[in-house]
């Protein structure tokens, strides 16, 4: 293949391969897990009708998520080198113009830019490690650890932990740079030495910790209250914009598409591996850990509530906090209340970070795959380079929670009043990654060499054929709609 015959440093990088399909469903799993997942899908499922945006979700995932997604790891394993030059190998191949590889180069920035943000907030999950550790430890010595978290504490002093931390520049820094050199020492290793013992670890690691708190959510929190909040079906819900539109943004976001993620991580996918039932296996599984955060988070934080309070949300007449407050500043506050409060906010977010961890990884390994085939360099150097690149975005970024929030250098359409937290957050979620997905859809639809891609899919019969229908038509419609409305919101009646 091309990718295997580009030189020696590429090629013989080329060749780092998965040592088993679990090891690759592991870690293309990890990569997609992360905080949207446990924090962004269960707030949407929330405000967006709760069964209804499930059902719609799970459709998008079906018709959408997951045709995109075979697409983007077949188109790496067949290119069996970096995101882009994958593209490019592919694009040869089928006499096409190498400048499709804009669809991963597109892709693999966007990977690179949310890095450095996430490399942030994964910093405050650390932190919050620490608060708790030392809370359990606390708890172990005075013999209390059956009762609730951060004693002593007011709920506005928890409550505040997290402003106290954004007004702290120097401690935010030193918790991302911890966060960045973890991810940056696992890179560095390889994909075998380090992706991969990371995610087969890891990611079980995490399956069960999310199940414990499943469980203990469901024996002392409210957990009849989160089904109803969860799962409550308003058919007429299917048909309203808002929620489609939602949830079609969220099967993209959380399966880590439009990112060349999983184009770099289909290189490492061997010979053998059905690529069709591998991602099958990939976006079950993490469209089951984005319901069953669900499950874990809102018995505990509703088990807080006052009554009345309670019964406003359920009634959809106040909303639920979500995102970055629910999980740093609504469930500390719960945990107060929780029996063995200590124990299990602090795993509850060593299990956000073992999330955190799996994708930030596979955030730097796509540039650093292509970085150091393309400038002919050692893994370790690439690494370090990027990481410390992305660290230094990540920290200038950082203050934009605080002396530099009123720093706003782009003020038009999506990034009109953003910060530059802001301003990367948006541009890469809404105008990057749909971008790069469109053009992967476009690409294996209808460019590249439809024997070449067939050979790949792992699918035949009906199954190929709605496929490649999927692929061609529907993928890059819904795509594009998402991308609209992305840029413009109300134009598709949001």
């Amino acid at each position: 293949m091309a990718g295997a015959s580009s030189g020696a440093a590429g090629s013989a990088t080329a060749q780092e391969h998965w040592s088993s399909r679990w090891a690759f469903i592991m870690a293309a799993v990890g990569s997609a897990v992360g905080l949207g997942n446990l924090v962004r899908f269960p707030a949407e499922v929330g405000a967006n009708g709760g069964g209804a945006f499930v059902i719609f979700y799970i459709l998008c995932v079906v018709l959408i998520g997951l045709p995109v997604l075979l697409s983007e790891t077949l188109i790496g394993r067949h290119g069996q080198s970096s995101a882009i030059e994958s593209v490019k190998n592919v694009a040869a191949e089928s006499g096409a113009s190498r400048w499709w590889s804009l669809a991963a180069g597109v892709g693999m920035i966007a990977a690179f830019l949310i890095l450095t943000y996430y490399s942030v907030l994964a910093g405050w999950i650390v932190y919050f490690i620490g608060i708790f550790g030392s809370d359990v430890a606390g708890a172990i010595g005075s013999g209390d650890i059956g009762g609730g978290a951060l004693t002593g504490r007011s709920v506005e002093d928890v409550q505040a932990i997290l402003p106290g931390l954004q007004a702290d520049p120097a401690t935010m820094l030193v918790m991302h740079a911890i966060f960045m050199a973890i991810t940056v020492f696992i890179v560095a290793r390889g994909v075998l030495g380090g992706i991969e013992k990371v995610a087969v670890y890891l990611m079980p690691a995490f399956f069960v910790l999310i199940a414990g708190i499943t469980i203990y959510g469901a024996f002392t929190g409210a957990f009849s209250s989160a089904l109803e909040f969860l799962f409550a079906f308003e058919p007429a819900r299917l048909l309203d914009p808002t929620v489609q539109l939602s949830a079609l943004g969220q099967a993209l976001f959380s399966l880590s598409l439009g990112s060349a993620l999983m184009i770099t991580y289909g290189a490492y996918a061997s010979r053998d591996t059905n690529l069709a039932k591998t991602s099958a296996q990939i976006a079950s599984a993490d469209t089951s850990v984005a319901i069953i955060a669900g499950l874990a988070i809102f018995p505990i934080m509703f088990a807080a509530m006052a009554p009345g309070v309670l019964d406003a949300v359920l009634a959809g007449e106040e909303e639920v906090q979500g995102g970055l407050g629910l999980l740093f500043i609504n469930l500390p506050v719960a945990f107060q209340s929780m029996p063995a409060g200590s124990l299990i906010g602090f795993l509850f977010f060593i299990m956000v970070f073992f999330a955190a961890l799996t994708s930030s990884v596979s955030l730097l390994e796509a540039s650093v795959s292509w970085a150091k085939r393309r400038f002919g360099v050692s893994r370790l150097s690439t690494t370090l380079v990027l990481g410390g690149i992305a660290f230094l975005i990540g920290a200038w970024a950082s203050f934009s929670f605080n002396s530099q929030a009123e720093f706003q250098p782009l003020d038009f359409l999506i990034f009109s009043g953003q910060p530059v937290f802001g301003i990367i957050d948006e541009l890469t979620a809404k105008i990057m990654l749909p971008i790069s997905a469109l053009l992967v859809a476009i690409f294996v639809g209808w460019v590249a060499d439809k024997r070449l891609i067939d050979s790949e899919n792992g699918l035949d019969g009906g199954l190929h054929k709605f496929w490649r229908f999927l692929i061609r038509w529907l993928c890059p419609l819904v795509i594009t709609a998402i991308l609209v409305s992305g840029l413009f919101p109300g134009l598709l009646g949001q």
